[in-house]
């Protein structure tokens, strides 16, 4: 079901950013979206785990420099069937977690130093199965895809809003048609960009529930997710990560930007009642 929705979802941004590009520029609009949004999903390919790891200082570490945390790691990709990931700590007392990379053969996970002093051995399972996850259901890929589709449906706003005002004066020449035509082009910059960015929102929670579901697969332990979910939800309000991103807060397992009210309702994540709710079910 989740599958389901995260396609329909993407479909959605893609119809979203041809009729923006038409409404540009015609056929050729629409071709220029396309090739815009071709180029940065190859860069965000390539590179795009690189730059998030090196964005919050991530260190890299091996089998010798933390060997319980790291052989945690090694037992659940093989418990997964996944080749082994680059493993790193981040230098943050904010307990949190994230996967990146292209694919399962080029992916990482990361952990704060933080969520290693806070969660029990079980928990910590729980949270590196749900990252893992990620990995196995290409999370990671159609993550890139959705905020680079949200990205470029932005910039494609500000190029219609821009040509909407400059053609401004032409529209009150003609027969009355280039006003509605300023207006209409003006909606559709506005809105088509707060309904990309809903639509991203939406793929990220598609994905975090279908994480949690592998993930407690993964390790066994239902309830130990559970757990670390209800744990790093109340200590990442206490201890904020202060280096966060709103373009890379959907990637780690509990929002690291605080907020209630509206900012709860444009969240990347899921409601943590509901994650946990699931959870305790799936135990069941």
């Amino acid at each position: 079901m989740q599958t389901l929705k995260t396609t329909l979802l993407l479909s959605l941004l893609t119809v979203l950013m041809v009729t923006m590009g038409g409404a540009i520029g015609g056929r050729s609009g629409m071709v220029f979206a396309f090739v815009m949004a071709f180029g940065m999903n190859f860069f965000s390919y390539w590179y795009s785990d690189k730059i998030v790891l090196k964005m919050y200082g991530a260190q890299e570490i091996g089998p010798a420099d933390h060997p319980a945390f790291y052989g945690m790691v090694q037992r659940l990709a093989g418990r997964a069937g996944l080749p082994m990931p680059k493993v790193y700590i981040i230098p943050s007392d904010s307990p949190n977690a994230f996967a990146t990379g292209r694919n399962p053969a080029h992916a990482a996970v990361a952990a704060t130093e933080g969520i290693l002093r806070i969660l029990s051995t079980e928990e910590l399972e729980g949270v590196m199965a749900h990252e893992l996850a990620h990995v196995q259901n290409r999370d990671i890929l159609i993550g890139t895809i959705a905020a680079t589709f949200a990205g470029a449906i932005s910039m494609i706003g500000n190029m219609l809003q821009w040509g909407a005002m400059m053609g401004a004066g032409r529209g009150d020449d003609e027969e009355g048609g280039g006003l509605g035509g300023m207006v209409g082009s003006l909606a559709m910059a506005i809105i088509a960009p707060i309904a990309a960015m809903l639509i991203q929102m939406a793929v990220s929670r598609s994905r975090e529930y279908l994480a949690d579901a592998s993930g407690a697969a993964i390790c066994g332990r239902p309830l130990a997710l559970a757990g670390a979910l209800r744990k790093l939800h109340n200590a990442s309000r206490a201890i904020p990560m202060q280096e966060a991103r709103p373009a890379t807060a959907h990637m780690f397992i509990v929002n690291p930007l605080t907020g209630g009210g509206m900012m709860a309702l444009f969240s990347t994540h899921p409601p943590m009642e509901e994650r946990i709710a699931r959870l305790e079910a799936l135990a069941r």
